[in-house]
């Protein structure tokens, strides 16, 4: 049924055709998509971060990675492969926190509930549907193993016992080599699953953090379900070996895996934006205070009421709580009021339930034996059979705990063949089911709240995933508690109740396809997030419209996040591209100054900002912004394997900068430095490159050939490589071993403009002009808006004598660039030459409205007046 569920409420997750989940954890990350070292992902973080470097996130997450390297292998970045992994996975941690209620509840069909609610919760649609959200997934169901484990732990103790070294004594030999021999046995079993819960524990907080909670559950069911121990004797329970024996474990573990933690992240906690917590960036303590505790009551709200979810509660989604009079602090006050009431309820009926079992089996001084795991949750009264499995030992001191519960102390034998009767109340079963639900609840969500260290969200969603296990659990026993008190004599009632949970299972059901309906589309998932957090909702869905070319809805959608909240960089910096885009430069110019006025180390901006100055021919303008933004420092950014990118492509514009400018020997001096600084992930092929013309053009012609052959080593199908080492070999009169690089550079990509193109050039200049021709008019069908490449074939369809061909060319580059006076003057020869004379004089003109001082122009001009006034002459004759 449970399954059935998964299926419906989550079948349209796989429709998903969009990458609006594979984010950068996916993307860009290179232990995912690259073949590096599989050894990398348990160093580096869920983003591919090195977990040391100063702007790593510290998301310490290697099987989940593992998982997505796995995807990418069989399925690339195809989403359809991700999302089905998911929902897999959804419906395998189902099934497994199903089984796991009925170890708790003891009953299939309450345990059934109790899944049908974790199948539909809405709460875990961001999860199942948001691919990152796999890591809760994961970590959930290695958290279930490793509980599983040790419950099993815990049973295979109880059953064997230790017995005495007193009793081994007086009941002789025989009975020592027997009590031996089952002793070895359940020793290795409790080893076995101890080793288990170990192997489980680690990996659910190698899938993520929060994984490593189990512990403190483990610890709890030990202590108060398993060994009963009551609150008052709390500090004395190092005198019940077994229990000392799960709790050294688990405490060992814990120790093992936090300070293996802490030292794979370089001891240093992460660093956040104060927009991704902003109460964590509040100078005030009240005001930090008063919204924790806010949050956490929010986030209880979404457990209980999921109506309002988004993909994103960052920046002002929720509004600080900076007053003791906000009313929001009555729903904290009522939350931990109920957490209050429901602590001293547990510690007031622990004591009294422990003190009522003991009574009806051996007593210990004051501590009830080890007993049969399964019982405590049992409904029925029932027999249960120790055995010589069942061992009561006794605490040497006997007179203290015996005057804490008022009885006599005694020294009891045990009898090996003797059977304890074991009674487990509803009302003891609900204390058990409680405290189990409450330390579900609750440990898992403690990392999360801001108490230990901050944390980089205000609330997510996908977070509550782990939670909502003790929540399922709690809410489907309180059904079966309502129906045994009030239901099960009355049809109405019951009929009531039935429907109350059909009701609640529909609701939660509908709410989570719909929910699911809206992660289909980038577009639909940030539409639904504008009223919950308007800022990141806009600024998202702008991106998305502007990758679909619907730019002025895109341009009112940055607006509009602007307009909301007016300090984000990356909306500037996201607006300044687009307006970039559009040629409208002065405004784009202005976009990425506010960028960097938010945030100055926004490497980005500094590099677009120096390109649109180098478009506009403000040189100095753009040679001072790639230096700078070569010159900015990075660490503590996130993302740095893009920032360093763009520093080295900084770089490598300013390099092609200054050999425009014919500074050739500084463009050497720099693309060496972007050479020397260059990170192992840059793609070197195109510095080599650059630098091998800088060389060629101070006629440095072996260190050019250097570095093309570089180039090509660093990616054999380079194709700029091919083009310029073909040239230098043809300025060499190396004419064959020239025309075979054009040739190999035509083999690689027959569909690249630029090879014909200076294919045609080196063969308009050996002489072979109609090849020369046909080379440029193959270009064009690539390439028809490119201004030089038209212009080019224009002069070689005319050298080829192909007049008319080449007027047309001519025209259409007057049409591309109307201020262009070379282009008039070349169209009007060719008019001249064609004996179009009036139209040659237009063209004439044109150009010299452009280039007054045009000599050549001028020539031209009075040759063909003169021809048109001998024209005219003859025509009056």
């Amino acid at each position: 049924m449970n399954v059935a569920s998964d299926h419906e409420c989550y079948n349209s997750e796989l429709s998903i055709g969009t990458a609006c989940t594979l984010s950068r954890a996916i993307l860009k990350n290179p232990d995912v998509t690259s073949n590096s070292p599989l050894s990398n992902i348990f160093f580096n973080d869920f983003w591919g971060t090195p977990l040391k470097h100063s702007g790593s996130h510290k998301s310490y997450r290697p099987l989940c990675v593992l998982t997505f390297r796995v995807n990418h292998y069989f399925g690339g970045l195809d989403p359809w492969g991700y999302h089905l992994g998911n929902v897999v996975l959804h419906t395998i941690v189902t099934a497994l926190f199903t089984y796991t209620a009925h170890v708790l509840l003891k009953r299939w069909l309450t345990a059934t509930m109790a899944g049908a609610l974790f199948a539909s919760h809405p709460i875990h649609t961001e999860a199942v549907a948001g691919i990152v959200g796999r890591a809760d997934m994961l970590a959930c169901l290695f958290f279930l193993l490793a509980f599983l484990c040790y419950v099993q732990y815990c049973r295979s103790r109880t059953e064997s016992g230790n017995p005495r070294s007193d009793d081994v004594t007086q009941n002789g030999l025989s009975n020592h080599v027997t009590s031996s021999s089952l002793m070895t046995g359940s020793t290795c079993r409790q080893l076995l699953w101890l080793l288990g819960f170990g192997v489980c524990t680690m990996a659910a907080m190698l899938s993520k953090e929060q994984g490593i909670t189990v512990l403190a559950v483990c610890a709890i069911y030990d202590v108060f379900i398993v060994s009963k121990v009551k609150i008052r004797n709390i500090f004395k329970i190092y005198k019940i070996s077994g229990l000392i024996q799960g709790l050294s474990f688990i405490t060992t573990m814990g120790l093992i895996l936090v300070t293996s933690r802490i030292t794979f992240m370089g001891s240093k906690a992460p660093e956040f934006a104060p927009a991704d917590n902003p109460a964590s960036d509040s100078d005030s303590l009240l005001t930090r205070t008063l919204t924790y505790h806010y949050l956490v009551t929010l986030n209880v709200w979404l457990l209980l009421f999921p109506k309002v979810l988004s993909f994103d509660w960052s920046m002002g989604a929720v509004p600080l709580v900076e007053s003791v009079l906000d009313m929001r602090n009555l729903s904290t006050i009522v939350l931990y009021l109920v957490l209050c009431y429901m602590m001293c309820y547990m510690v007031i009926n622990l004591n009294e339930t422990i003190s009522q079992e003991k009574g009806k089996s051996l007593k210990r001084n004051g501590f009830v034996g080890e007993v049969e795991v399964v019982s405590a949750f049992t409904n029925n009264t029932k027999m249960t059979s120790l055995h010589q499995r069942s061992h009561v030992r006794r605490i040497s001191d006997s007179s203290t705990d015996s005057s804490q519960d008022g009885q006599e102390s005694s020294h009891l034998h045990h009898n090996h063949n003797c059977h304890h009767p074991k009674i487990t109340s509803p009302s003891q079963t609900s204390l058990y089911i409680l405290i189990m639900s409450l330390a579900f609840l609750i440990f898992p969500f403690l990392p999360a709240t801001n108490l230990f260290f901050y944390v980089g969200f205000v609330i997510a969603e996908r977070v509550l995933y782990i939670p909502s296990v003790g929540y399922c659990i709690l809410v489907a026993h309180g059904v079966e508690r309502v129906y045994s008190l009030y239901c099960e004599y009355s049809s109405i009632q019951r009929q009531l109740l039935i429907l109350s949970v059909i009701g609640l299972l529909t609701a939660y059901s509908v709410r989570t396809v719909l929910r699911n309906q809206v992660w289909l589309t980038e577009e639909n998932l940030y539409k639904a997030g504008i009223p919950v957090n308007p800022a990141k909702a806009w600024g998202n869905l702008a991106n998305v419209l502007n990758s679909q070319g619907r730019h002025t809805e895109a341009e009112l959608a940055y607006r509009n996040a602007l307009l909301s909240r007016a300090n984000m960089a990356d909306v500037h910096y996201n607006l300044g591209i687009l307006l970039q885009d559009q040629k409208r430069y002065p405004e784009a110019i202005d976009s990425y100054n506010l960028a960097i006025k938010c945030r100055p180390r926004l490497t980005m901006a500094y590099l677009n900002l120096g390109i649109v100055y180098a478009i506009l021919g403000h040189k100095s303008q753009a040679e001072h912004m790639y230096r700078k933004c070569a010159e900015i420092d990075i660490s503590g950014l996130k993302d740095p394997r893009l920032h360093e990118q763009t520093k080295i492509s900084a770089l490598y514009n300013l390099g092609r900068l200054l050999a425009d400018q014919e500074r050739y020997q500084e463009a050497i001096e720099v693309y060496h430095v972007a050479i020397k600084r260059r990170p192992s992930h840059y793609a070197p092929q195109s510095l080599y490159n650059m630098l091998g013309e800088a060389y060629s053009k101070v006629d440095h012609l072996d260190d050019a050939e250097h570095w093309y052959m570089e180039a090509l080593a660093a990616k054999p199908q380079h194709i700029p490589a091919h083009l310029t080492l073909a040239k230098l070999l043809y300025r060499r009169g190396q004419l064959q071993e020239a025309e075979s690089w054009f040739q190999k550079a035509h083999d690689i990509d027959r569909s690249d403009s630029s090879v014909y193109q200076h294919y045609g050039q080196f063969l308009s200049d050996i002489g072979r002009v109609q090849e020369a021709a046909e080379n440029y008019m193959k270009a064009v069908e690539h390439n028809g808006e490119d201004f030089e490449l038209l212009f080019n074939t224009a002069n070689a369809l005319r050298q080829a004598n192909r007049v008319h061909e080449a007027e047309v060319f001519y025209r259409k580059c007057v049409q591309l660039h109307p201020q262009e006076a070379t282009a008039h003057m070349n169209l009007g020869a060719m008019l001249h030459f064609n004996g179009k004379l009036e139209e040659a004089e237009k063209s004439y003109l044109e150009a010299l409205q452009l280039k007054p001082d045009d000599t050549i122009t001028r020539s031209n001009l009075q040759k063909v007046r003169n021809l048109l006034g001998k024209s005219n002459s003859q025509n009056k004759k």
